[in-house]
């Protein structure tokens, strides 16, 4: 009885392991509105979010200013990409960009002042 028992533990363990790392590898699609000003900005954006454990791909249209986020579900979240834009120096839909991330972008990059 112990030996059937095990292996039914056995199994079960596997197949929880096994759906979780299906989990993970799920992919995403998301698209969210930036303040991208020029080409710079898409190569700026581009890189941070592409160097982003979990994205898959990030492109920015240029004529949107919408970047198109490809990413792992459960290896990085919808926030985290849009924190990683604003510590960039970016806003990200209604997450704005950091102080920091403005101060670092060449004045040509950063939004116009309202």
């Amino acid at each position: 009885m112990k030996k059937y028992t095990l292996i039914l533990l056995a199994a079960f363990t596997m197949h929880y392991s096994n759906a979780q790392e299906a989990s993970r590898k799920r992919t995403e699609t998301i698209i969210i509105q930036t303040s991208a000003q020029c080409e710079d900005c898409e190569e700026r954006i581009e890189n941070a979010l592409n160097y982003l454990k979990g994205v898959v791909f990030a492109e920015l249209d240029n004529e949107t200013k919408k970047v198109t986020v490809k990413y792992k579900r459960g290896i990085v979240t919808v926030d985290q990409i849009k924190q990683t834009l604003a510590e960039t120096g970016y806003s990200a839909d209604e997450v704005k960009a950091t102080e920091a991330g403005l101060n670092k972008l060449p004045t040509c990059c950063r939004p116009p002042i309202k």
